[in-house]
């Protein structure tokens, strides 16, 4: 189980989040505890407003828990994992709130603790948490059977298309996949071995090398969005700079991103038009399965819930018919008979929650394995389509090689005259017409 924590502010922006249904098919809050309030917003606002007692400016403890893509996990074990990291960190006791998310087939959770201790109004210091939340997930690894990522046995092995949320964010803007991105990025730099050929290898991909204000290093795509290479790399910048020499020789961010303004014509933004609106046409199919699917699975667990209420209240009902009142009830504190009902309901009480939980937990079961098997057919067409969009680029980016070659033919066939070359900005760099007039363009 993957552990990411960090001190943070901003109560409602994180209740938003963690309300967010939009990004996620579901969203169950499964405890709010330590606070006045009952619900979300109104506990973390009530965080905030105790941090006002306070020199603390980062009042909470965020922590997601990201279990095994393939492994599923049982509440228990989330619920055993937070008392665990309460007590590494120093949080037992900490009003906290656990939300529970579920997006493409996987069940996430996300932790939020107020960091203020009440009874000397002071933040709770958290000392060392990464190393802390490090050795507790591996530790999980190994105590559940799940295959332990290579990155946890040796930190050179790690993944390199693991992304942040900034950059998650960052290709949600550029409609893009952020492993895809990666993926792109480091296959070109694995076939270059100096600067002219990772430029070239970088632009047949749909990327600009340049100089970046802050990051150094950067790679710009047909959209202007501007990424890191040391960080999509996974390189240093010495070494980058080994192979390609010094940030400060390369075009700034706004050349670059002049140069694919310029180039980047009515005809591309066509065949990319084209290519989008063919990729949704595709994708419109399983969107409807997954929407139907989703509202199908809301549904049932809502039915789940009444029933579950229903009964609850006729069971409840029964457990209290069986502790008497008044002079009777005062007789059966006498003869025992009281104590040992009590017992009876306590008891039963119990197991008709842990009965509903296991209900409850056997139908996510199912429809997670339901959503999941969706999920593989949406993986596949992505796939597919990020190929078909690579391949125009390539495409498109070779065809002012293409033009110059056919100029060169045009002027070897015709020795006694001149033949003026006329540009066309309407491709990547240029644009040509073949023998017969007509427009060359390149497959998709």
């Amino acid at each position: 189980m993957i552990l990411k924590g960090n001190q943070r502010a901003g109560g409602r922006q994180m209740a938003l989040h963690l309300l967010n249904g939009e990004q996620n098919e579901h969203v169950r809050v499964h405890e709010v505890s330590g606070f006045m309030a009952d619900d979300v917003l109104g506990a973390l606002n009530e965080a905030y407003a105790l941090s006002k007692g306070t020199k603390c400016k980062q009042f909470m403890y965020s922590l997601s828990l990201n279990p095994p893509q393939d492994e599923y996990v049982s509440i228990e074990i989330f619920e055993g994992t937070l008392e665990r990291i309460e007590k590494k960190l120093g949080l037992e006791g900490q009003p906290r709130v656990i939300v529970f998310h579920e997006k493409e087939g996987r069940r996430h959770a996300h932790c939020v603790w107020s960091r203020i201790d009440t009874d000397e109004m002071k933040a709770v210091n958290i000392a060392h948490p990464k190393r802390k939340l490090n050795d507790i997930a591996k530790s999980l690894y190994l105590e559940n059977g799940w295959q332990m990522p290579d990155g946890f046995r040796d930190k050179s092995k790690k993944n390199p298309l693991n992304y942040t949320r900034a950059e998650w964010q960052q290709a949600m803007r550029a409609g893009r996949r952020p492993a895809s991105i990666k993926r792109e990025l480091q296959e070109c730099w694995a076939v270059s071995d100096d600067k002219k050929s990772f430029e070239n290898s970088l632009w047949e991909s749909g990327y600009v090398l340049a100089k970046g204000d802050r990051r150094g290093f950067v790679a710009i795509d047909l959209k202007g969005e501007v990424y890191s290479l040391p960080r999509a790399l996974a390189q240093k910048t010495k070494t980058l700079e080994s192979r390609i020499g010094k940030a400060e020789k390369l075009q700034s961010v706004d050349q670059a991103k002049e140069r694919i303004t310029g180039q980047l014509s009515k005809l591309f933004k066509r065949y990319e038009g084209e290519l989008q609106s063919a990729h949704q046409k595709q994708l419109s199919p399983l969107l409807n399965k997954k929407q139907i699917m989703t509202k199908k699975h809301r549904a049932a667990r809502s039915d789940l819930d009444v029933m579950q209420d229903k009964r609850w209240q006729v069971e409840e009902s029964a457990r209290s018919a069986r502790i008497r009142n008044g002079f009777k009830g005062l007789w059966d504190k006498l003869n025992g008979r009281y104590w040992k009902n009590r017992k009876i309901n306590e008891r039963e009480t119990w197991q008709a929650n842990l009965r509903d939980k296991k209900e409850r937990e056997e139908l996510i079961y199912k429809q997670l394995i339901e959503r999941q098997n969706l999920q593989i057919q949406f993986n596949l067409l992505r796939k597919s389509q990020e190929k078909e969009r690579a391949e125009m680029i390539h495409d498109l980016s070779h065809i002012k090689a293409h033009e110059k070659k056919k100029a060169r033919v045009a002027k070897r066939s015709k020795p006694h005259g001149k033949v003026k070359d006329q540009d066309h900005d309407i491709g990547f760099e240029e644009f040509y017409l073949d023998d017969q007039g007509n427009d060359f363009e390149p497959e998709i």
